[in-house]
This record gives C-alpha cells, sequence and structure tokens, in this order.
C-alpha cells in the first residue's frame, strides 16, 4: 500500500475496517511515515460479460461508461448519487450472474430502462429518447402515454386538467396580440 501524500510504500496501518451491502470493505490506514490518514476501498473483482453492440462489434463491460450515460439522464433531477451506483451494482450483478462469456448490449439497456422507469418519469423518458432512437414527437409521445397510463394518468395528453381561469390582471394580457382597442 503505497500513502497517497509521501508516497511510503508497505508504511501503513489499519485504523478501523468496514464493510458494505456489496461485499466491499473500506479501510481507514494512517501511515506510519507522514502521520497522514487515508481511507482505502476494495473490492472484489468479477468478470462480467463481453456486450455484444448492435453492430456486431465487442466490449468490454465499463461501468463508469454506464453511469456517466445513466448521469446524463438524471441531470438536474433529484437523483441521488447513490441511487445511480445502486441501479449499476444491479446491473453488472445481474452480468455477473448469467456466468455467460458475451451478452447483447440491449439486455444492459434493457435494465437501465426499467432501473430508471422506477427511479425517475423523466430521467427513463430522457434516456429512451436515446436508447430506443426515438426520432418524432409521436412516438415520444407514446412513451409518455404509456407511462401515465401506468400511473393512472390519463394516459391520452389530452384533457389534462389545467390551472382554473382566473380573472386577466392587466400584467397578464399581451398588448397587441391580435386584440383591438
Amino acid at each position: 500500500m503505497k500513502c497517497p501524500y509521501c508516497e511510503a510504500e508497505n508504511k501503513s496501518r489499519v485504523i478501523d475496517t468496514t464493510r458494505d451491502s456489496q461485499g466491499g470493505i473500506r479501510r481507514r490506514r494512517e501511515c506510519k511515515k507522514c502521520g497522514r490518514r487515508f481511507s482505502t476501498y476494495e473490492r472484489v473483482l468479477r468478470s462480467t460479460p463481453l456486450l455484444i453492440k448492435s453492430n456486431g462489434d465487442r466490449e468490454a463491460f465499463d461501468r463508469e461508461k454506464l453511469i456517466r450515460g445513466i448521469q446524463i439522464s438524471c441531470a438536474k433531477r433529484p437523483i441521488q448519487a447513490a441511487e445511480i451506483k445502486a441501479l449499476v451494482d444491479r446491473i453488472e450483478t445481474h452480468l455477473q450472474q448469467l456466468g455467460r462469456d458475451e451478452v447483447s448490449s440491449r439486455v444492459v439497456g434493457d435494465m437501465v430502462i426499467e432501473g430508471l422507469k422506477t427511479l425517475d418519469p423523466i430521467a427513463y423518458i430522457r434516456y429512451a429518447i436515446v436508447y430506443l432512437g426515438l426520432d418524432s414527437l409521436t412516438s415520444v409521445r407514446d412513451i409518455i402515454d404509456g407511462l401515465l397510463g401506468e400511473q393512472g394518468g390519463t394516459g391520452t395528453g389530452k384533457g389534462a386538467a389545467a390551472p382554473p381561469a382566473g380573472p386577466q390582471s392587466p400584467g397578464n394580457v399581451a398588448e397587441g396580440a391580435g386584440a383591438h382597442p
């Protein structure tokens, strides 16, 4: 173990060890040379299958790439980083448990879609637009209608309750917007 501060090798002692729910081990260490403390995290490396892309190319599963893609979908949404990490953990564990050398990348995409659907509907729609290649407003509306139907909404997008029309104040009336004096 190398101290990140003074770079002394094998001169640290473990002060505290804790385990997390994913089987990782966090160790709090103190360097015997400089006296500074730092943390290390140990995780068992399990092999994940290669992903077969839609064009036939094969690519190693990249946890960080998956996190970045999900984070883009979740931008400016009330989703905690821990929730994204938990989703990626579930996907990675599932891939490892399959016990196969190669898996279609659709397996990963489908799991992300299902995970985002439960986490946040807006993040789900954002991801679905790219993942499913939605290229028209009609196809996006179909996804939204499906979500609304699952949530008990109207499902049509039409006739949604609008805020009640109250009396117009002079500040709400646009001058010259087709009205004649």
